[in-house]
């Protein structure tokens, strides 16, 4: 007798191999057959006729750590069927935690949060996190990175400065504890204080005990405009050095003036892998991104924490200052403001009701309706308002670009988002609609309408590949003996419905979802399930 068998789909394994159709047979959270199941017992029968049917979807850049603690259900994350998601991207994860610096890591988050929600650190160490995660339960599988932001907030709080001999010690301790813990590699988000002030030989020392246990370096690189070139080859030298392998997290080529360019770092990757450097890539299928918007602001004007960041925009000469920066740019520091301009740039979420009717307009928009003397003052005005706690969708890619590197060989899909809703207080803002749309956008309109890629290179991309990259021995393949996370879609049907004017929307096409082996969404309902199960490097 089984649990579940799903009769009569066409099976995309994950491998890249061309579907084939077949029966599978689920018992006790695994697929224990493939095959003609014509007669076999079930307590569940899916009629997966004329549907695919794959592995689930890993998500290989993911913040859903962000609001794991508030909604373990993952709604926006499991509807477009993901199964399985990396946290802990951009140098930043919710572990260790030092409870003297805990107000800068709470300063940090609170950017990506409505009010009405705290994170309540209850660890300290990232054992203790993962611990606690498990106790509570999630809809998806999770598989943690450690931040090295996080790690150097702990030891050095938001100095501008580069480490002692003893804080890169203490550093290195730390993350020796999480990859001892089960966390699958190191992140870094060197757009972002504190990692923007950190160095190349700090990161290497990081990634040498990284390595040692077998994880990877996942990167938010140093420039992906202007310095794209130089920010590539550095994670490159990472893994030379270290021999560890290299994630480039959300690959693009940002800025029109260096649209193009992903010829040249994909080249730079193949050429590294020719001289044994395991580099490989993740993308989302869109031309925007979506951070703080506080990010405009120089690296420098972070130094400490938001509240000084705040005091400084109150400070006339370090506005001053700061505008000087923005227009002129600084050396390893790429301006968006300068290389994208103010009406590319769009507010995805405020805290303040005064300030929600500008939430989906641009920033020359804002400072037209804002009345003020130039676009920098109505910036400023609007940070301090918001009290740095406000969100931007920034159009800065080239569909030449995205095409290329979803394309290319070396790349698997991610979201870089964190699970969001339509209900409750996870449906604030306007965030990205990759957060609803990124896999049944890349079947609808990569797979299905352009043919870009064939539909089981696609699936390869989200399933096989990004388990392989973690190290995932059981999972990312329809085999035997595999743990079940399957998805079950009509590639017929399946489309991306959010959009940037309306993004918290659910999208079509997607029948079922099974997480280890029990029926999370059901005929595109959620049924409200925590069948995830927290995942650790071995």
């Amino acid at each position: 007798m089984l649990d579940i068998i799903v009769f009569g789909g066409r099976i995309v394994d994950g491998s890249g191999n061309p579907w084939y159709k077949a029966d599978i047979g689920i018992r006790e959270g695994k697929i224990i057959e493939i095959g003609n199941l014509t007669g076999e017992r079930a307590d569940k029968i899916i009629d997966a006729k004329d549907q695919i049917v794959s592995p689930g979807f890993i998500d290989m850049h993911s913040h859903a750590d962000i609001t794991i603690p508030f909604n373990p259900y993952m709604d926006s994350a499991i509807m477009q069927g993901i199964t399985t998601t990396v946290v802990g991207n951009c140098g930043i994860s919710l572990a260790p935690i030092n409870s003297e610096k805990i107000d800068m890591i709470r300063e940090y988050l609170s950017q990506f949060l409505p009010n009405s929600l705290k994170i309540e650190f209850k660890w300290n160490k990232f054992s203790e996190y993962l611990k606690w995660e498990k106790k509570n339960g999630i809809t998806c599988n999770v598989a943690h990175l450690v931040g090295h932001g996080t790690v150097r907030i702990d030891v050095m709080g938001m100095d501008a400065r580069d480490p002692t001999e003893s804080e890169i010690v203490e550093m290195g301790k730390l993350v020796e504890e999480a990859m001892e813990s089960g966390a699958f590699g190191i992140s870094t988000g060197l757009i972002y204080p504190p990692g923007t002030y950190s160095k190349t030989d700090e990161l290497i020392e990081m990634a040498k005990i990284v390595s040692k246990y077998g994880g990877i370096y996942s990167s938010h690189i140093r420039g992906e405009g202007r310095t794209l070139i130089e920010a590539v080859k550095e994670a490159i030298k990472i893994g030379e050095r270290t021999r560890v392998p290299v994630q480039i997290s959300h690959h693009k080529a940002a800025g029109k003036r260096y649209w193009g360019k992903t010829s040249e770092t994909l080249f730079l990757m193949e050429e590294a892998r020719e001289n044994g450097v395991d580099v490989t890539c993740d993308v989302y299928p869109y031309t925007a991104g979506m951070t703080s918007l506080i990010t405009l602001l120089p690296p420098w004007a972070h130094e400490g924490g938001l509240e000084k960041l705040l005091k400084r925009l109150k400070n006339d000469s370090d506005k001053e200052r700061i505008r000087e920066d923005m227009i002129k740019g600084v050396d390893g520091w790429e301006s968006f403001v300068k290389d994208y301009g103010w009406e590319n740039i769009f507010i995805s979420s405020v805290k303040t009701e005064k300030n929600k009717c500008f939430e989906g307009k641009n920033l020359k928009e804002i400072f037209e309706l804002m009345k003020a003397s130039d676009e920098y003052t109505a910036l400023f005005d609007l940070i301090l308002e918001e009290e740095g706690c406000a969100t931007m969708i920034v159009f800065q890619m080239n569909e030449d670009d995205v095409k290329r590197v979803i394309s290319n060989h070396l790349s698997m899909i991610s979201t870089d988002s964190w699970p969001v809703s339509q209900k409750g207080s996870l449906a604030f803002g306007k965030p990205h609609p990759r957060f609803y749309g990124t896999y049944p956008r890349i079947f609808g309109k990569y797979v299905r309408e352009e043919r870009t890629l064939t539909l089981e290179d696609a699936v390869r991309k989200m399933t096989s590949f990004p388990a392989q990259r973690l190290g995932l021995k059981d999972r990312g393949l329809i085999r035997e003996e595999f743990w079940a996370d399957i998805v079950v879609f009509d590639i017929k049907r399946i489309y991306d419905k959010a959009t940037y004017d309306d993004p918290h929307q659910y999208p079509e096409g997607i029948s079922y979802v099974i997480v280890n082996g029990k029926v999370v969404v059901e005929n595109g309902v959620h049924n409200r399930i925590l069948a995830g199960k927290l995942l650790y490097k071995k």
